[in-house]
């Protein structure tokens, strides 16, 4: 694959926390406006993996390189203007309890040192609108419900224009009704933004969802992703299993609904 098509690459990366291998020659590569759907059991490396894309963590070896730059030999001071590219959705919302919604959003507008108060509410207002939160803009975080908070904070997540998503376990304690929403959200910004997307998750039918349908904005809803007189197939969705920190599995969701390997069995059930 191109360089130049890549979002993401990673090059024989590994990393140890003292004597544990928690990431053992990891190499794949992300295509810009593709989503990696990232499974495995606790502990066998995946939201390490999410801090290593996000250079929240440096590896002991090999190159991790993302929208064409090796993050791994720039400094900590230097990262910022390459993590504006990216939005990082963690599993609880993260949300700063005293601060309303409105404010939540416009936070890293501020904290990049936009000064245009007009133009933070413009965005911030676009953005809620497109995760269909903006009734809930002078609400405080303690007045939303999970769903409600994962919607906000994919909403503070986007207000930058991201190139790259990150979410870990976005569905995650949801409800099915709920985490079905979520899903359809994360569908709408990779087709109607363009965006490129690693996503951590305990739930095989979110991936299976995001490899098979594609947001209608016609519609507004999802609509199977046909390729015979249908709306254009996005970029291919992948599936990678990690075990014990090596990939054990990485393909399509053909490929893995096929598979007839006892443990890559486990996430079909």
């Amino acid at each position: 694959m191109d360089a130049n098509t890549l979002a993401v690459e990673f090059r024989h990366v590994s990393l140890a926390f003292d004597e544990k291998q928690v990431l053992i020659d990891i190499s794949f590569q992300l295509a810009r406006g593709g989503t990696l759907i990232l499974l495995g059991a606790t502990g066998s490396g995946k939201s390490v993996l999410l801090k290593l894309v996000a250079g929240l963590l440096k590896p002991d070896s090999g190159d991790i390189v993302v929208d064409g730059e090796d993050l791994v030999p720039i400094p900590e001071t230097q990262l910022a203007p390459y993590r504006k590219r990216m939005g990082i959705v963690f599993q609880e919302g993260a949300l700063f309890d005293s601060l309303s919604v409105y404010e939540n959003v416009a936070y890293p507008l501020r904290e990049a040192g936009h000064k245009d108060e007009r133009e933070i509410e413009r965005r911030v207002h676009e953005v809620l609108g497109f995760v269909e939160m903006e009734h809930a803009i002078e609400k405080m975080p303690s007045e939303l419900s999970g769903g409600m908070r994962r919607r906000v904070s994919v909403a503070r997540a986007i207000v930058s224009q991201p190139n790259l998503m990150l979410y870990d376990s976005p569905t995650a304690g949801l409800d099915p009704v709920t985490a079905n929403t979520i899903t359809v959200l994360l569908a709408k910004l990779r087709d109607v933004g363009h965006v490129s997307s690693i996503v951590v998750t305990q739930r095989l039918q979110d991936g299976y969802v995001l490899a098979n349908f594609v947001y209608s904005p016609e519609k507004q809803a999802l609509v199977p992703a046909a390729t015979n007189g249908g709306p254009p197939r996005t970029p291919a969705t992948r599936f990678m299993v990690l075990r014990e920190g090596r990939i054990y599995f990485d393909g399509t969701a053909e490929t893995l609904a096929a598979a007839g390997d006892a443990y890559l069995r486990q996430f079909l059930v």
